[in-house]
């Protein structure tokens, strides 16, 4: 799994790389046809950063979670959890598809001729 990080307005410390990568390296337990995990941090001018999480994935559309708040770590943490949710429910909705039984013919009672 290819992982990238990158800061906009921000310094990426090794310390801010290490916790996004840790989050990022679960993700492909909730769903594995994950192939790339993106993580945007972009520092506002009031301080406050955003992160954004975006996940590739083969064969559907990219995942994508914003999350905003005070600190970067706990920004982290909020969006990778979102995007577990995300992934979680992608693959119970794939699963329930795929395994989609057929109606059961219908037992009638017998008619009986007079």
């Amino acid at each position: 799994m290819l992982f990238t990080i990158t800061g906009r307005r921000i310094e990426i410390t090794d310390a801010l790389r290490a916790h996004a990568q840790s989050k990022c390296e679960k993700l492909p337990r909730y769903y594995d046809s994950i192939n790339q995990i993106e993580v945007i941090i972009e520092g506002n001018d009031g301080g406050k950063p955003s992160v954004e999480i975006i996940a590739h994935a083969e064969h559907t559309n990219d995942f994508i979670v914003r999350e905003g708040g005070e600190d970067a770590y706990a920004c982290i943490d909020m969006a990778a959890h979102k995007l577990e949710r995300q992934l979680r429910r992608h693959k119970e909705k794939q699963r329930n598809n795929k395994h989609v039984g057929g109606t059961e013919p219908e037992v009638g009672l017998a008619e009986t001729g007079s």
